[in-house]
């Protein structure tokens, strides 16, 4: 086996893999992508953490590559449809780096509140300025944790030790999971408009990027002060620098940035309130040394062919499962994904129901993968196959898994059924032969849709001019519709439509939609 280590990652995680029977390990760092391509040609397993950027022309060298290790949790230098479509299972440390992520988060609250870069700065100067830098205590102040995952979790649990009281946002966060935590769920505007602190732990979406902009930082009190050591791009960093500038936000303190490194004429450069460090979160010996060691350790099980954990891209199965479940697999993380985005509340349990032949099977492998789809929506590239369930669980969200030995219409039917405190909401799919994976029901109403491409859902009133309002409004917008189903239970009463578009659908074109006469719910879903 031939292992290239292609970036710095500790001792202890180089030794794990030289203690592979018959391994040979290469640490080659700093390499260019040519220089890349060459070597991979014949390696077995490549280890990177952020620097090397894994691309399609490198794996499309990688003539035996099995497994593509990184040490850390994002994966974005890894082009992950490129490395699965070779076959190649990518793998990461998602635990590894938790404790030393909240603290460096709660290391940001007290600098910050107690002005210490500026203060030092200023000794450092040959000043004794103390009338300068009178600060804030934690205790008894409002903290708003927006993401309640794992490391959100840990931060808001050093909070209550502080005296803080703690408010939860997290479209997963139920009330059980916040009780569990002893803090106050509550929602997005609620968080934001009654902190003093705010931190964000979610990944960086479609719907989180500059979730913190000029119009949240107007909703909140004014002297708010503002922590970022999750993701670069969830706060609108020039809506930052207006902020601090207006007085509206008293201080900042951000470790992760929009384009890294931080340029020398960015905006947030000029204030001695806010507190700037460059991507530290993960930065310690024992975080290092944790996802190095973790990501070695689920390298050589793979490589030894016994069950690993982490795979970001494909579950671990048999070679006769696998043949028989990956159509199922591509519908289920389908299914979950339309859920995702179709049912916007808080979700306290998910019920998964496998109909015909497949029920005879083990299908936990299809549940990671509705799950996955669901979880994935909102949690990005945290959200795997294999930590899909625990997030679940962390959540505080029920799964079950129901199995049924026939389908009254289809020989194989999959339905998600997610529930919550306003009801529930369900999607059914089913595999054609010949036409891949079909959606043949959502909450009842009967469809015949593909689960791909760009859609726009709607719940309306059925009566005549409905289509043509909305065709209209999204021809207005040259939004160009490629295929349209209705699904109704009688003339006159509710039905569901599904419009397969060509392009994104704005949020000022969905309100356009919602506002017609008629229409229930509208969503944009973009499989």
């Amino acid at each position: 086996m031939k292992i290239l280590v292609a970036d710095d990652i500790s001792p202890l995680g180089i030794e794990k893999l030289e203690a592979l029977p018959g391994a040979t390990v290469r640490v080659r760092t700093g390499m260019t992508e040519a220089e890349l391509t060459e070597e991979i040609r014949d390696t077995d397993a490549l280890l990177v953490r952020s620097q090397t950027k894994v691309t399609a022309p490198v794996l499309a060298a990688a003539n035996q590559l099995k497994v593509i290790g990184r040490a850390g949790v994002g994966v974005d230098n890894i082009d992950i449809p490129a490395a699965t479509r070779r076959g190649v299972v990518v793998i990461n440390a998602p635990d590894g780096n938790t404790i030393s992520a909240a603290e460096h988060t709660f290391a940001m609250l007290i600098a910050m509140s107690r002005w210490i870069p500026a203060a030092d700065r200023s000794i450092r100067a040959g000043k004794w300025d103390r009338k300068s830098f009178v600060g804030v205590e934690l205790r008894g102040k409002t903290l708003a944790v927006l993401g309640t995952g794992r490391i959100g979790a840990e931060v808001a649990k050093r909070a209550k030790v502080f005296g803080m009281t703690v408010l939860g946002f997290d479209p997963y966060l139920t009330e059980a999971r916040a009780k569990e935590l002893g803090i106050t769920r509550v929602s997005f505007d609620e968080a934001i408009a009654a902190a003093d602190f705010i931190t964000v732990h979610t990944p960086l979406t479609k719907e989180t990027k500059h979730m913190l902009g000029t119009s949240a930082f107007a909703k909140m009190k004014d002297g708010v002060r503002i922590v970022n050591c999750a993701r670069g791009g969830i706060i609108d960093e020039q809506a930052l620098a207006d902020a601090l500038r207006a007085g509206k936000v008293a201080s900042a303190a951000i470790d992760v940035f929009e384009s890294e490194p931080l340029a020398s004429d960015h905006p947030l450069r000029e204030f001695d309130n806010v507190v700037l460090t460059p991507h530290l979160g993960a930065s310690t010996v024992e975080a290092q040394e944790n996802v190095a060691i973790d990501v070695a350790e689920q390298v050589g099980l793979l490589l030894e062919g016994k069950p690993f954990q982490n795979a970001v891209n494909l579950p671990s199965l048999s070679g006769e499962l696998k043949a028989f479940l990956e159509p199922y697999l591509g519908l289920g993380e389908q299914l979950g994904l339309f859920a995702g985005q179709w049912v916007g509340e808080s979700v306290s349990e998910v019920e998964i129901a496998f109909a015909g032949p497949i029920a005879d099977h083990d299908v936990s492998f299809v549940t990671r993968t509705v799950l996955k789809g669901w979880l994935g929506y909102r949690y990005g590239d945290e959200a795997n196959y294999v930590n899909a369930p625990f997030l679940a669980e962390q959540a505080g969200i029920a799964v079950r898994e129901v199995k049924q030995p026939h389908s009254k219409v289809f020989t194989n039917l999959l339905t998600l059924t997610v529930r919550s405190d306003k009801g529930e909401h369900r999607v059914a799919g089913t595999l054609y032969n010949g036409f891949g994976p079909r959606i043949v029901e959502i909450d009842g109403y009967t469809v015949d849709a593909a689960p791909e491409g760009k859609m726009l859902l709607t719940r309306h009133t059925d009566k005549p001019g409905m289509i043509g309002r909305i065709g209209s409004i999204l021809g207005d917008a040259e939004i160009n519709i490629g295929a349209m189903q209705v699904g109704r239970r009688e003339t006159g009463g509710e039905a569901v439509m599904v419009l397969c578009v060509d392009k994104v659908i704005s949020d000022d074109v969905l309100t356009r939609i919602t506002d017609v006469d008629g229409i229930h719910l509208a969503r944009a879903v973009d499989l």
